[in-house]
């Protein structure tokens, strides 16, 4: 297994609250379904500038969330110096995926053009993040370097009906969108 560094960290989850008064805490998983932050044992978090393997000695589902337990901590106000941290594994934890498959932080930073009423593709701009909306997910394309103009777009996240291409080697999403919109 691939050990853990920073430039290999994809973020699973974040710390988002305390629970209770005995050092739990809330953790809003990214993973689908949340479950899945389960099946991780070597999770990560940055705090004070120093890496440190986060260590639960509980961790369960609890509504539509997640509460653990980090050990060692067993008060309230200790546990609140834990919210907000960003909970990452190495990228090689991940499952793999279908080759028409892609996790949400690979299309991240890809730049996206359309070919919408033009033979040649026309630059929108990049991915900033994602958004899960219920129906589909949804690329926030915000303005980079040759990008048409500096609009942000939402384009959602379908593919064959707006999303025609990923390409991981050339970092570019071909969409089927107007640039108008």
């Amino acid at each position: 297994m691939t050990a853990f560094t920073p430039e290999n960290r994809v973020v699973i989850a974040k710390i988002s609250a305390v629970y209770g008064v005995k050092g739990w805490v809330k953790i809003h998983s990214f993973t689908d379904p949340i479950s899945n932050f389960f099946d991780y044992s070597d999770v990560y978090f940055c705090r004070s500038g120093k890496w440190q393997r986060a260590e639960f000695d509980e961790c369960r589902a609890h509504g539509k969330g997640i509460i653990a337990h980090l050990k060692g901590v067993d008060d309230r106000d200790v546990a609140a110096g834990y919210c907000g941290l960003e909970l990452s594994v190495a990228e090689a934890q991940l499952p793999e995926l279908e080759s028409d498959e892609f996790y949400w932080h690979q299309l991240t930073g890809l730049k996206v053009a359309t070919l919408y009423s033009s033979a040649e593709p026309v630059l929108l701009g990049e991915v900033s993040h994602l958004l899960e909306t219920g129906s589909n997910d949804v690329l926030v394309v915000r303005k980079c370097a040759g990008s048409l103009d500096d609009k942000e777009r939402l384009i959602p996240y379908v593919p064959e009906q707006f999303v025609k291409d990923i390409n991981l080697e050339t970092g570019m999403i071909l969409v089927d969108w107007d640039p108008e919109f």
